[in-house]
């Protein structure tokens, strides 16, 4: 997984990108982000050309509104500079790979 920063987030929010990028919104003190993330690895190392990033919520408040962020942990998957799908329970690793699979 890659982290992103707040100066990151023009780039997925481009409209001129077409290939999906997937953001897994956390916080560092949050348990179920730690376990969250350690399922989402294991979807990562089995499906090729995905890749994973990163985003603290603590150092971007204001995409917690923008985006709609409902708890943490959280997954967002973009398209074309926009979110096309939202998951906040991850359930199982085979519920996130059949999720990401659909894109990629």
């Amino acid at each position: 997984m890659q982290e992103l920063t707040v100066n990151d987030i023009a780039d997925l929010e481009d409209p001129g990108k077409g290939n999906p990028a997937v953001v897994f919104i956390y916080t560092p003190f949050c348990g179920t982000c730690k376990l969250g993330e350690k399922m989402l690895e294991i979807v990562e190392q089995t499906i090729p050309g995905l890749l994973i990033y990163r985003f603290n919520i603590n150092t971007g408040p204001q995409f917690a509104q923008k985006w709609e962020i409902a708890s943490v942990p959280g997954l967002l998957i973009f398209r074309h500079g926009r979110i096309v799908e939202k998951h906040f329970a991850f359930q199982s690793v085979d519920f996130l790979y059949r999720t990401l699979k659909r894109f990629f």
